[in-house]
């Protein structure tokens, strides 16, 4: 298969505002070492505080990337969860079986592997919440009493 041009959009969101400024440009610059990717062009949008927020922001890029196959391209999207993407180039994608059984299974692969993190982690948790609630009960009723929402106004 021939080259792939697609365009991302990737955002952040958090604080500090030079944080994210600075988050934002890192993850730039690992997408473009990525083996097989190449970043032709970048727009990188100067951060926002969020609406309804004191000090909450907001950033976004549009990267327009040429990528070396189908393959790192759908891994592109696992690592990098780009809020919106856009195949540009080729216009129609021929795939034989073998070669999208492939792809297919090393997709399998990594949601097999972010699953097992999920499940280590829920477990994690609760030996955590469990070791709180031996040393601490006050404490342990605290963090799994559900709080009541604060109204801003």
């Amino acid at each position: 298969m021939n080259e792939l041009h697609a365009t991302f959009v990737l955002e952040i969101l958090g604080r500090p505002k030079a944080h994210i400024e600075e988050a934002i440009a890192l993850l730039i610059e690992k997408l473009g070492k990525e083996n097989g990717v190449k970043i032709k062009s970048k727009n990188i949008h100067e951060a926002m505080i969020v609406k309804d927020t004191e000090d909450l922001f907001t950033t976004f890029a549009e990267l327009e990337i040429e990528f070396k196959s189908i393959e790192i391209y759908l891994m592109s999207l696992f690592a990098y969860m780009p809020s919106h993407v856009e195949i540009v180039e080729p216009e129609r994608i021929s795939l034989s079986n073998a070669y999208f059984n492939d792809v297919g299974n090393m997709l399998l692969q990594r949601l097999h592997n972010y699953d097992a993190i999920t499940k280590k982690t829920m477990m994690d948790r609760e030996i955590l919440l469990q070791k709180i609630k031996e040393l601490s009960p006050e404490e342990f009723k605290r963090l799994t009493t559900p709080q009541k929402e604060k109204h801003h106004k």
